[in-house]
Formats: C-alpha cells, sequence, structure tokens
C-alpha cells in the first residue's frame, strides 16, 4: 500500500534488500520554476555562447526549435503507445540541426541544461540521509528515473546536491529505452539487482510512475507527492513564461504588406507556412524511427504528393537527415473504405453513410467496385448503413462483392509493396478529419498505422476514437479559435487542398500494367516523375521560397510574420486576395464524379437573396468580398463575430 511520508523508509524494513528512489521533485526537489522558464533561460545563455562564437542565433529561434523538438518526440512516442523514452540529447540534436548549427554543440547545449537543472533545483536533505543510513546498514539505493538525461548527467546533479556515496546505481530510461510509468524499467532493474518485488521498495512523487505502478508489480511504495500550491506556482511561472514571450513576439514589429498576386502569396505567405509544416514532419518521423517497429513514411495521393515535393526539398536544403523510407501512396478514401468493407468494420459505414446520404444501395455498390452495375430493385432503395453489408453478402451482392474484394486485393498488393516489411506506417496528408487513417486502419489490423496531417478536425461529427493516431502538425481545433492563429485556416480548408493536390485524378480504381504491377486511374505518380507544381502557380512559388533557405531559423521566423497575413485574407479579403485566393472548383470524390465551388457564381439573386446565399459558399469570406462592396466591412464583422461566438463558447464548455 501506498504512504504520503518517509515514515515507512524510517520503520523496520525487514526483508527489503533494495530501496529505489525517484529523482525530480523527490530527491532532488523543484523550486517553482517551469520547465518552460528553464528552457527559456538555457536558451538565453546558449544564445549567448553562441554570439560568441560567431553565430548569429536568437534565443527566441532556439526556444522555438526547442519546443517544437520536444512536443513532436513525445507525439511520436505516445502514438506508438509511450514505449521508449524521448532522450534530450536527440531533441538537442535537432533542434541544432534545424537551425543549421553544427552538431559539435550539442554537448556544450546539455552542460548549459545541467548547469540550469542545478540553479532550479534544492537537495532533499531528510531523504538522502535516510537513504545513506539504510546503504550504510548494507541495503542497495538505487535512483530509477523517467528522463530525457542520461545516467552520467544525473550523477552530476545528484552528486552537486548530496556528494558521492549516497547510491549503488542509477537508472535512466533515457539510457535504458524503458519507463517506470509502462513497467519496463521496474522489471529491469529488479532482474539487474537480483530481487524480487516484496524485497523491493520505492519512493517517488507521481501518482501513476512512482505509485500505481510499482504496487501493481507488487513493490512497496512511498508516495510522496508534491504540495498543490508548488504546483501551482509552477504553472504561474509556465504562464507568465509563455505571455512574456508572446508579447515579445508583438514587439518586434509589425509584418511587411505583401503583394497580391497568388505567387507573390504563396512564396511570401504559404511558403513559410508550409517550410515549418515540413519541419514538423521531419521532426516527428525523425522520432518514430527510434522505436522498435521499423517505420515507412507514405505520401497520399493526392495531398501528399505535393506535401513530398515540398518535404525533399526542404530536406535537401536545410541538410536534415532522416533514414526512413519515403513512398508515394495510391490512395483515396474510397480505395480505403473498400479495406475496412471487406473487414465489415462499422467505421466503413460511417463513412459511407456520411457521403451518400440521399443516395441509394447503387450508388454505394458502384463506387465501391469500380462500377459494376446492380440490377435488383433492392439495390435502387435509399442507402441505409447498418442494412448494407447483409445485403453485400446476399446472393443479388454477391457480384459486387467479388468486384470490391479484387479490387481490394490489388490495393492491398500496392500498399505491401510500397511499405515493405516495416509495420509503423506513417501517412501523410493535407487533413482533416483522417478518414483514410481510420478506414485503412480498420482494413489492416494488424499494422501500427497513424497519420502526420496538416491540420486534424472533427468537422464530420464523427467519432473520433483515431484521433489519439492522427496528428494534426500545425492545427488540431474542431473550430476556429480567435486565440490560436493557425486555425484560420479552417475558415478556408480548401486552399490548403488545392496547394497541395497536383493535376492527376483521385485513385478510385487499380488493374494491373503490362508486368504486373498495380496500376491506377491516377497514372504514375512516383516521386520524380510526376511534377507536382505542374498547373499550380501557388505551389511553385512555395516551392521557389524553399529552394532559397539556408537555414531553419529562417523559417521560423518567417512563418511567424506570415500567420498574421494568411489571417487577414482569409477572415478580411479585398478584391485583391480573392482573385488570388479563390481556388476554383473542387472535386466531391469517393467515386462520384460531382464538384463544388469555393464560391458560387453569381446568382443574379436580389441584395437579401444574396445574403441568405453567402452561407452556401465553401469560403464565405471571399464570397462577400467579391459579392458586397459597400456592406462588406459590416458582413465580414458579422462572420468574425459569429465564429468567435462559437469557437468561444465550444473551448468554454469542452
Amino acid at each position: 500500500m501506498a504512504e504520503r511520508s518517509f515514515a515507512r523508509l524510517d520503520s523496520d524494513l525487514t526483508g527489503v534488500k533494495l530501496i529505489s528512489t525517484d529523482i525530480f521533485d523527490t530527491l532532488l526537489l523543484r523550486k517553482p520554476v517551469s520547465e518552460r522558464s528553464r528552457i527559456l533561460e538555457a536558451e538565453t545563455r546558449f544564445a549567448g555562447q553562441l554570439a560568441r562564437g560567431g553565430f548569429r542565433v536568437s534565443a527566441h529561434a532556439l526556444m522555438d526549435a526547442r519546443l517544437q523538438a520536444q512536443k513532436l518526440a513525445f507525439r511520436a512516442l505516445d502514438t506508438a503507445g509511450g514505449r521508449g523514452e524521448v532522450r534530450t540529447i536527440d531533441i538537442v540534436r535537432r533542434q541544432l540541426q534545424m537551425l543549421g548549427l553544427p552538431e559539435n554543440l550539442i554537448e556544450p547545449r546539455l552542460g548549459i541544461e545541467i548547469e540550469v537543472e542545478k540553479a532550479s533545483l534544492t537537495a532533499n536533505r531528510p531523504l538522502g540521509d535516510l537513504l545513506r543510513r539504510h546503504r550504510e546498514a548494507g541495503r542497495r539505493v538505487v535512483a530509477v528515473s523517467d528522463i530525457g538525461l542520461s545516467a552520467t548527467q544525473l550523477g552530476q546533479l545528484i552528486e552537486h546536491f548530496h556528494g558521492t556515496g549516497l547510491l549503488d546505481r542509477i537508472y535512466s530510461s533515457a539510457d535504458e529505452g524503458l519507463t517506470k510509468r509502462q513497467g519496463g524499467l521496474f522489471s529491469l532493474v529488479m532482474v539487474t539487482e537480483g530481487v524480487e518485488p516484496e524485497e523491493t521498495m520505492h519512493v517517488g512523487d507521481d501518482e501513476t510512475a512512482d505509485r500505481d505502478r510499482p504496487a501493481a508489480m507488487g513493490i512497496g511504495t512511498v508516495h510522496v507527492p508534491r504540495s498543490r500550491w508548488r504546483r501551482r506556482l509552477s504553472r504561474l511561472d509556465g504562464g507568465l513564461t509563455e505571455l512574456g514571450r508572446r508579447m515579445g513576439r508583438r514587439m518586434r514589429g509589425r509584418t511587411p504588406p505583401f503583394r497580391h498576386e497568388a505567387a507573390c502569396f504563396g512564396r511570401d505567405v504559404l511558403g513559410p507556412i508550409v517550410a515549418e509544416f515540413c519541419l514538423r514532419i521531419w521532426l516527428y518521423a525523425d522520432q518514430a524511427q527510434k522505436g522498435e517497429d521499423e517505420a515507412v513514411l507514405l505520401f497520399c495521393a493526392r495531398g501528399g504528393i505535393g506535401i513530398r515535393e515540398a518535404f525533399e526539398r526542404v530536406m535537401e536544403r536545410l541538410k536534415l537527415p532522416l533514414p526512413v523510407r519515403r513512398e508515394n501512396l495510391m490512395i483515396s478514401r474510397l480505395a480505403a473504405a473498400r479495406s475496412a468493407v471487406v473487414r465489415r468494420s462499422p467505421a466503413a459505414l460511417d463513412e459511407l453513410g456520411r457521403e451518400f446520404a440521399g443516395g441509394s444501395f447503387a450508388d454505394v455498390a458502384q463506387a465501391l467496385s469500380g462500377g459494376c452495375e446492380v440490377p435488383s430493385e433492392r439495390w435502387r432503395r435509399r442507402f441505409v448503413p447498418a442494412e448494407f453489408y447483409a445485403l453485400l453478402e446476399s446472393e443479388e451482392g454477391r457480384e459486387a462483392l467479388a468486384a470490391i474484394e479484387r479490387q481490394n486485393d490489388l490495393f492491398s498488393r500496392h500498399f505491401d509493396a510500397v511499405r515493405g516489411g516495416a509495420t509503423r506506417v506513417l501517412l501523410c496528408d493535407t487533413g482533416l478529419y483522417g478518414s483514410t487513417q481510420r478506414l485503412l486502419a480498420a482494413g489492416f489490423p494488424g499494422l501500427a498505422i497513424e497519420t502526420l496531417q496538416f491540420a486534424r478536425c472533427n468537422y464530420k461529427g464523427l467519432s473520433e476514437e483515431h484521433f489519439p493516431r492522427v496528428a494534426g502538425l500545425v492545427v488540431e481545433e474542431n473550430l476556429y479559435n480567435p486565440l490560436r492563429i493557425e486555425t484560420t485556416i479552417l475558415r478556408y480548408w480548401h486552399l490548403i487542398e488545392s496547394l497541395f493536390e497536383p493535376a492527376v485524378a483521385s485513385v478510385r480504381d487499380f488493374g494491373e500494367g503490362e508486368a504486373g504491377e498495380v496500376v491506377s486511374n491516377c497514372g504514375d505518380i512516383r516521386h520524380g516523375v510526376i511534377d507536382p507544381a505542374a498547373g499550380n502557380a501557388m505551389l511553385g512559388s512555395v516551392l521557389a521560397y524553399i529552394d532559397d533557405l539556408t537555414d531553419g531559423a529562417t523559417v521560423l521566423a518567417d512563418a511567424e510574420r506570415a500567420w498574421p497575413q494568411l489571417k487577414r485574407a482569409i477572415i478580411n479579403p479585398s478584391s485583391s486576395d480573392v482573385f488570388a485566393l479563390e481556388v476554383g472548383d473542387r472535386s466531391v470524390d469517393f467515386g462520384r464524379p460531382d464538384i463544388v465551388s469555393t464560391i458560387r457564381p453569381d446568382s443574379g439573386a436580389s441584395l437579401i437573396g444574396r445574403i441568405r446565399l453567402i452561407r452556401s459558399h465553401l469560403w464565405r469570406e471571399g464570397a462577400i468580398a467579391r459579392e458586397f462592396s459597400i456592406l462588406r466591412p459590416a458582413l465580414l464583422a458579422a462572420v468574425e463575430a459569429a465564429h468567435m461566438l462559437r469557437g468561444l463558447s465550444a473551448q468554454r464548455y469542452r
């Protein structure tokens, strides 16, 4: 049973051969200084050290790179089930690589990390004295920590505060690739030390890692949590630090205006935003390849094709290493739905029900089968998802089912070929809901399939069960949030889709080529064969920005300036903005020829009629700027106010 004081350690411990202790907030007590404040202090010191060595990189850029590297490393780890650990040395290495700094600066930067830690810690003398007495009495005393620092670095901190001779050994999750929170590190300690659970006593502050997990393994525990006021002071310190950073951004000056041509907008605004997105893909994938499972990065047709082109150019320009195999994947929601239908997954019914609302069973069968005719009158009834699988398995559905299975077999061959032997599949796509991931994961349950997207948003109102495996690397919100500038893109998502999609057909059906290879109606989309920027001036200008890059610090600074420009152009567009950003007709896909317009053609309706039609446009703000000259300011203000109220209300009741 867990306790909340050291009393159990100071009592009779007959039969206990090993005492293990957590380090941070247990053996070493943190002052009420947040992690964010410690990082800022370290990066400020590092910036000064760099300046003395001839490198001009601001503490702001260093901190942004560090925070992004750290956040995405933990995200990749958590998606894989939390197995392993994020090492501080890897975070620092990625930070330096992003900014174009030499890797021989890793050790000096880690040295600063240790010095800042020393300044933010104090010794827990009562615990240290108690552990020392137990060690002198013949018991083994070890430290066990879930942390990104190595055992050597932890030893430096402990000796600084407690002197030598306190511990027999230090076990760090960063060194061992196992953690307390998963239990693996405790198992390793007991095997290495040659003790049984009942012969072990562990002391620590964390409820899960230091109390519940070891107790479930039969290890005696002493729980010593931090006081609430210390936690609150630490959170307050972190909040004030972040507030200071945001105010500093505003003080750095106003964003210069840009010309309204599409090419200029692509280069000056979307270029930095896309380049930063590519850096985030790299950060995530670099951590993923360190896991137990072999990983592969697959770029989904169609949007992933443009992303791949930008990504490869960013990797080349910034000389970023990534030992992860990359391939383009002939995939669509329709192709992924077939794999889920073959498995009779409820996820497929959700998607089909939404896509074919008001359609017939025959419409669904023809799309999934690649055009198979179903003459039965039962198939011409209105589509009811709950009845689909039974009808598909009936005598009247035999031909359609066989065609669906043939199409899925061909796709499976292609999927197996591009992923090789990898079992951790990182899909890369534009977004939003992650339907492809949800359907593909249902169709291939033996694989760990996750998706890296520009944005993640549940605009469909369907299940979010798959969301832990769908990472919106730029945006993860269901609604526009006026407090988060990146969510502006949700107001005009079709701009991102059209930016990355090449002029190729959506994947509908598969066949075999002359050599027996799997081919698709989309044609040959292999990297280097297709030019995603052909006929896409906006993407071409984004790539032109990337081709001129010299370091990641420029990307981070330019992206910071670009976001306010993008927000203004989307939510308060001028007629020039509409001309530059209007993307025209968009295909509905899912095996259907239907198209929709982002801004519908002028209907010739009356003023009141046109106002009522605003909601029917995919880019409402663009439609207002085009349709209304006098009422434009008032209507745009009303739309913004409605979005703000909706977003803030959703945040309040989340």
